[in-house]
């Protein structure tokens, strides 16, 4: 048998034995009961529109803070990181293994729970602050590696040729290299974005009021009342509208930059 016709036997056999699964499953569940249990219209319905004027409201707004405070550690850190100066890049270094190395949630009870028993610092802000610089603070450990490779990535003439223009070394970064550096980063960048507008629902432990609550709060606490899984559907619809666009943000960027190399 030639292997063309052995490759196509195997896709063939494939796709017959997808098509089998989709329809035993199809034939075999009890779509009724699915329906009741996760699509109820009625319970759907309740929700609006608040699912849309607090939930979603106070995702993004969770995420914009935290990805601003991120964003500017993170420029500090790579910057720390490419100094001459040996501590700083040592101080750099062990911020972004240790942030990186614990899980976001560690660092959020710490930052929202831990220094204040520890030390009696009071975060200000409630939960906005308490959890956007709990969950910037991992994040600028990522974007801080993210910001340094953009750096590096922009050619060293760029700045020789800025010196022999009589610039210093930070006014030639600030205004020759990390505007070059920012245009290859941006699809990293935005994908972080969209990795904290789902890590928000990490400050549930925080504690929410009623115009407090985000996404996954806000469909938790309805499961939890309802006794149905719908809630938690429409959430995971809504999560979907937010972050499918910057998704296909992120890929239409990463093709035009490909194009640009």
């Amino acid at each position: 048998m030639k292997k063309g016709t052995k490759q196509r036997l195997r896709r063939g056999t494939l796709y017959a034995l997808l098509l089998a699964i989709v329809f035993a499953i199809a034939l075999l569940a009890d779509w009724p009961r699915i329906q009741r249990a996760f699509f109820n219209p009625e319970i759907a319905v309740e929700m609006f529109p608040e699912v849309f004027t607090i939930a979603a409201k106070n995702t993004l707004l969770y995420t914009f803070f935290s990805f601003a405070f991120g964003l500017v550690l993170a420029l500090v850190l790579a910057l720390m990181k490419r100094s001459t100066i040996r501590p700083y890049r040592w101080i750099a270094t062990t911020y972004i293994e240790l942030f990186r190395g614990l899980p976001a949630l560690v660092t959020i009870i710490l930052i929202a729970f831990g220094l204040p028993i520890a030390l009696g610092v009071s975060i200000p802000g409630g939960t906005l602050g308490k959890g956007a610089i709990g969950l910037g603070i991992v994040a600028a450990a990522y974007m801080a590696e993210t910001i340094r490779a953009g750096i590096e990535a922009v050619p060293r003439g760029q700045m020789e040729a800025a010196r022999s223009l009589g610039m210093s070394r930070a006014t030639a970064m600030a205004f020759i290299v990390l505007p070059q550096a920012f245009r290859v980063i941006i699809p990293p960048l935005t994908n972080e974005l969209v990795l904290l507008i789902k890590d928000t629902s990490l400050f549930f432990v925080l504690g929410t009021t009623v115009v407090t609550k985000e996404l996954t709060k806000f469909g938790r606490d309805l499961m939890n009342t309802t006794f149905n899984g719908t809630p938690l559907i429409v959430i995971a619809l809504v999560y979907l509208i937010i972050t499918l666009p910057m998704t296909r943000l992120v890929a239409q960027l990463e093709k035009r930059a490909a194009r640009a190399r």
